[in-house]
């Protein structure tokens, strides 16, 4: 398997690629850390530092969402596009825009990918990447969820990467689903996970303990990924949650609460 080199700039800088861009599934279990036993216990504290030894073994839900080829059904020069909605109680929503472009990498091969995510104020800057297999919206929308939760809570965008992968490894649920693309009924898959559900540090940044994200995918369509959502729950009881963010593929349908399939 192909290793992407990945890399994380702490803070508010732009994210670094290595210079061979294949397999943006390892690319983003790279950023998010990694799913072994050792990594998770290192989770416990947010100033471990990484474990230096390589990982054996991957979670179904990291082998769906971070380990797959999502272009198959891709054929470059192509765009993708998403609409991104953010509503909630806590502050004024808004609706935007993301979207991959597409382009042959060297050889011929697909894809050399370059991304646009959000407009404006709330652009959040994306490099060119070479030659990846995997769908690249899933690391930006997560690089755009980690920032934000940095700005809320002042707490370190390496913790929040760690709860995620942590998550992920250990802590998610996958199940069957049905999804409407372009009017067609299509099989797919969600992943839903609550990061900070049992966090240890959960008193530094209470109001969000409750989190949750759902990742949808399905071979059936573009670029594999149909959905991501998170969603934080009202306070108190509150039937409106706090914040809920949705990236969509253009096209698409998926129920606010994806029914199983039969």
């Amino acid at each position: 398997m192909t290793r992407l080199q990945v890399d994380f700039i702490q803070g508010a800088g732009p994210i670094r690629f290595g210079p061979r861009g294949v397999g943006l599934a390892v690319a983003a279990l790279i950023a998010l850390g990694v799913g072994s036993a050792a990594v998770a216990q290192a989770v416990a504290s947010p100033f471990m530092p990484e474990p230096a030894a390589e990982v054996k073994d991957f979670s179904p839900a990291e082998k769906l969402l971070l380990m797959s080829p999502q272009f198959g059904r891709v054929k470059p020069p192509s765009t993708l596009g998403y609409r991104f909605r953010k509503t909630g109680s806590l502050e004024e929503g808004f609706e935007d825009r993301v979207s991959i472009a597409l382009q042959r990498a060297q050889g011929g091969a697909c894809c050399k990918a370059q991304g646009q995510f959000l407009s404006g104020a709330r652009k959040v800057s994306l490099p060119e990447i070479d030659q990846v297999e995997g769908n690249p919206v899933t690391l930006y929308f997560l690089e755009h969820d980690i920032r934000d939760m940095k700005q809320r809570t002042k707490g370190s965008v390496t913790y929040f990467r760690k709860r995620i992968r942590m998550a992920l490894y250990q802590g998610a649920e996958l199940s069957d689903v049905n999804v409407t693309y372009r009017g067609r009924t299509l099989p797919a898959r969600e992943i839903r996970l609550q990061p900070y559900r049992d966090d240890p540090n959960r008193a530094r940044f209470e109001r969000f303990v409750g989190k949750q994200y759902s990742f949808v995918l399905s071979d059936e369509v573009p670029g594999a990924v149909v959905a991501i959502r998170t969603r934080v729950p009202g306070e108190a009881g509150a039937a409106a949650p706090l914040i809920e963010e949705e990236l969509l593929l253009d096209g698409a349908q998926v129920a606010a609460a994806a029914t199983a399939r039969r």
